[in-house]
């Protein structure tokens, strides 16, 4: 599929996104002055700011720098991972442009960054309706230490953690609108009523419908039901 696109097509579709009106340097802001360096021993896209005399790419201040995957190939994995509703796994963009797994892996994790909204508005509000939910996946980074209570005990008959060896992940979803995702190193009333008050909008007047979960049972949070 890789050998579909053209480094050249390739190469002017991300400048067409990225600078719409001309290149523009990612060290100075500087728009006017910029030169492409089309020498034998230049890479091709290299630009050079007359202004601060910096070299740069398209890929310079993205989550492409520093990347020796071809361009062609991250123009292909962008548009699978943002034209499949359900999801691309590693071992399938591995498959798809040709790659290792271990770049594929590498990735899939940029182009989920790129994707996140730093400024992102809260969700809720007057007449909304949130849900709310948990899950467990992976592995925790700390691992969790079992109270005192349980006297060396263990989590289940076979041995086995279950969840609580696991990464806790709660996702908070308006109905009609957008999404919250977020891990947690603890599930517990306190954390939860803390993700409440950063996510919504406005408390009153917005529906919480949770999780049978009992963890998920903020205190502060009004008008919530079962």
């Amino acid at each position: 599929m890789a050998r579909l696109v053209r480094a050249t097509a390739a190469r002017a579709h991300m400048e067409a996104i990225r600078w719409p009106n001309g290149p523009s340097c990612p060290y100075c802001d500087v728009t006017e002055g910029i030169t492409l360096l089309a020498g034998k021993s230049h890479r091709p896209g290299l630009y050079e700011c007359n202004a601060c005399r910096g070299h740069f790419t398209v890929k310079t201040g993205s989550v492409m720098e520093s990347s020796h995957i071809p361009l062609a190939k991250w123009v292909i994995a962008f548009h699978l991972m943002a034209a499949s509703k359900k999801g691309i796994s590693a071992h399938q963009l591995q498959r798809l442009i040709g790659i290792t797994y271990k770049s594929a892996w590498f990735m899939c994790h940029r182009i989920r960054e790129a994707m996140a909204d730093p400024k992102a508005a809260p969700i809720g509000g007057e007449g909304k309706v949130l849900e709310a939910g948990e899950a467990y996946h992976g592995k925790r980074e700390i691992p969790r230490v079992p109270s005192a209570q349980r006297k060396g005990r263990l989590f289940t008959k076979s041995g086995k953690s279950g969840g609580a060896e696991k990464r806790p992940i709660v996702a908070l979803v308006e109905r009609g609108g957008e999404a919250r995702v977020t891990y947690m190193q603890h599930i517990t009333g306190k954390t939860c009523a803390t993700l409440w008050s950063a996510t919504q909008a406005a408390k009153a007047g917005c529906t919480l419908i949770k999780a049978t979960s009992t963890q998920l049972s903020a205190p502060s949070v009004p008008a919530m039901r079962p």
